[in-house]
């Protein structure tokens, strides 16, 4: 059979997919495999929010709304971002997407030309480049595991030449759940200005922050709200995300921009998840805290085990995620994350489908039930210790 690759764009078919979902799909099925794979809350999302839900079905409140989404749910999110320090124009600032991944798209459309470069902090969420790279953009790789898996100023002045657009950040950072420090912001924030950059900041982790670690928005700091493209979402604090339902807030005159791109795309977010999120906003911050609560306590079991196995790992600030080195066993990521698969039946996601930095990693993700963490834990170490057994021999 010929081929019908000539058919296709060749943009597209160019484009790798997803090395998340190629994982998930082996386990499709598969009842005897845990998952630490797939980075999503284990639960449901919070009754008074499903139940709002419900409320409006029941009303036959089943239409489009506004492509700029509901009117309420932007002026909660406007009363929210102050929380961060920033102040949105909630009619002309914030636009309601269908998840961040709607936003991500949409952003880098409205800001890059070809021959344009983007500056990538990775590993980072896998689809960043791909995005990018469908606008002819040039794809600036920063490897941030030289400095513990957090970018620095020093690193993105390093990196920029008279072609830079922008700066893709992630903080706290899927996959490494590391935090960038507000002093290292407060340094990068001088860059970005020096150079009239655009930075693009994925918040949707920020709920998620433990111990003494604090969040800190980078659209906060003095002078950069003109630079700065926030973009957040319910999925993860809120255990949202087969809701689809996101937000981005800009300044006005780029949301022009991206709004049309949104106008044609999606038109706009499902009325019920709208709903559903504004009464998150309003009534369900008791339940992100439990939440909270919960994943730090598996963030402390998974850092001890991987600790106590021998496996280097830092101490994730925030997210769900945690990144250890399994650099010691022998094996690339791929290879120690296919093995644990098909021999111990245990799913993590290999460290190289994140980019720079990630061949010797995997992605593990503690957003499971922790009993089934306890298990996956045992096969993880079952599995370490075997291989060093076979060393030896």
């Amino acid at each position: 059979m010929n081929s019908r690759s000539d058919k296709f764009s060749s943009k597209i078919v160019k484009t790798p997919p997803s090395g998340i979902r190629k994982f998930f799909e082996l386990i499709q099925g598969r009842d005897d495999i845990i998952s630490l794979g797939v980075g999503e809350p284990d639960f449901a999302t919070p009754w008074l929010m499903r139940e709002e839900a419900y409320y409006h079905l029941e009303q036959g409140h089943t239409s489009y709304t506004s492509n700029w989404g509901l009117q309420e749910l932007r002026d909660e999110i406007a009363l929210y971002m102050k929380r961060y320090g920033m102040n949105y124009d909630p009619k002309h600032e914030i636009l309601i997407t269908i998840g961040v991944s709607e936003a991500i798209d949409a952003v880098l459309r409205a800001i890059l030309n070809p021959g344009d470069e983007i500056i990538i902090c990775e590993p980072c969420y896998v689809s960043y480049q791909p995005l990018a790279a469908l606008c002819d953009t040039k794809l600036v790789h920063l490897d941030t595991s030289v400095n513990g898996f957090y970018p620095t100023a020093e690193q993105i002045e390093a990196h920029i030449t008279p072609h830079t657009k922008a700066v893709m950040l992630c903080s706290p950072s899927n996959p490494t759940g590391r935090v960038i420090p507000k002093k290292e912001l407060e340094k990068m924030a001088e860059v970005i200005k020096k150079h009239q950059l655009w930075v693009l900041s994925d918040e949707v982790y920020c709920e998620l922050v433990y111990d003494d670690n604090k969040h800190v928005s980078i659209g906060s700091l003095p002078g950069m709200k003109d630079y700065t493209i926030t973009l957040n979402g319910f999925s993860k604090a809120f255990a949202m995300t087969g809701w689809r339902i996101g937000f981005m807030c800009c300044p006005a005159d780029l949301m022009e921009q991206v709004y049309k791109l949104h106008q044609y795309s999606t038109i706009c977010a499902p009325i019920m998840s709208q709903y559903a999120a504004l009464e998150g906003l309003r009534s369900g911050w008791g339940e992100v805290e439990r939440m909270r609560v919960s994943y730090r306590q598996r963030r402390n079991l998974m850092y001890k085990a991987f600790i106590d196995m021998g496996l280097p790992v830092t101490e994730p600030e925030g997210a769900f995620y945690i990144f250890p080195d399994i650099r010691s066993t022998g094996l690339t990521s791929e290879e120690f994350a296919t093995e644990l698969i098909e021999k111990y039946q245990v799913a993590v996601v290999p460290g190289t489908v994140f980019g720079a930095g990630g061949e010797g990693y995997i992605r593990c993700c503690y957003a499971t039930d922790i009993d089934k963490i306890k298990i996956a834990l045992q096969h993880i170490r079952a599995m370490v210790e075997d291989l060093r057994a076979s060393k030896k021999k």
